[in-house]
């Protein structure tokens, strides 16, 4: 295994959803990891590698979800209200 890599970690919710535009977001609850992404499959497939293949730590957000690449990383633990604070949601 190379040394460089970091591993999958196992203790992160990663959210999955549509930003304004349409992209697929994928993003975890610390902002640390996250992607756009061409379609759902690939979102999936990356949030399941990045959460250690563990479907019950994936939320699909309805509404709009956007990845906000400017967010500071907490080093606190993240309680499911920041969470929530965290999503961005329009009315369809």
């Amino acid at each position: 295994m190379r040394q460089d890599v970091e591993p999958p970690s196992r203790n992160h919710l990663f959210m999955i959803g549509r930003n304004s535009r349409g992209n697929w977001v994928v993003r975890d609850q610390t902002g640390l990891r996250g992607g756009l992404f061409v379609g759902r499959a690939e979102a999936l497939r990356f949030a399941l590698f990045e959460n250690g293949r563990r479907p019950q730590a994936v939320l699909m957000v309805p509404g709009i979800l956007e990845l906000d690449l400017n967010q500071t990383a907490s080093t606190s633990p993240q309680t499911g209200t920041e969470v929530d604070c965290g999503l961005q949601r329009k009315a369809a």
